[in-house]
């Protein structure tokens, strides 16, 4: 990973306070609770832990990653004090390898890459669900460009529906109110989508 991201990241995580707040990210867990079954979970650019945290309360076993120290340890310090236990690792976001064939869901809230980088990212992520596997998507559409309510302010790191398209096939794009810490608040246009695996 390149020195000014991992930067920009750490210094994103210093605060004692969690940024994006403790609670898991509202359409994960609305998605996550219809699943009746617990698997394998994949959670990659997962911060601070909110989602894996909850979703290792609800049974799960969660693998998570991201490429911030300082997340880790607010991820691994929330697991404890909620008494589950997360395999985080610490990797780059752009050069991770993933056993293909292995997850019974993954999720991608609100990780961002330029195009080359994004297409790669979702493949890996699809490749490594099992036949019937959920894949659950937020991210920000390119109408979130000048609002305060979170994601990057540069157009090519936001997402139309079109390019996601390309990577899932089939998503919503829809205008939300998000309340998750202090970056993500307020109105925000998002990309919405949940996949399955076809056997």
């Amino acid at each position: 990973m390149s020195d000014l991201k991992s930067n920009f990241w750490e210094e994103r995580y210093s605060s004692e306070e969690y940024v994006y707040g403790v609670k898991p990210n509202q359409f994960f867990k609305q998605v996550l609770n219809k699943i009746p079954i617990p698997g394998k979970l994949l959670l990659p650019g997962e911060g601070e832990g909110r989602n894996a945290v909850y979703a290792a309360k609800m049974g799960w076993k969660v693998d998570a990653f991201d490429q911030s120290y300082n997340a880790k340890a607010k991820a691994e310090k929330l697991a404890m004090r909620n008494k589950v236990v997360i395999n985080y690792s610490i990797v780059d976001l752009g050069t991770f390898t993933l056993t293909e064939n292995h997850y019974n869901a993954a999720s991608i809230i609100f990780v961002h890459f330029v195009p080359e980088t994004r297409r790669t990212f979702h493949k890996k992520i699809i490749d490594s669900l099992k036949p019937g596997g959920k894949i659950i998507l937020e991210l920000f559409s390119k109408d979130q460009l000048g609002k305060s309510s979170g994601g990057p302010q540069d157009l090519e790191m936001l997402y139309s529906i079109d390019e996601i398209k390309n990577d899932f096939k089939v998503l919503n794009e829809e205008n939300v109110f998000l309340d998750e810490g202090e970056k993500h608040k307020g109105e925000a246009s998002v990309i919405r989508f949940v996949g399955e695996m076809v056997e």
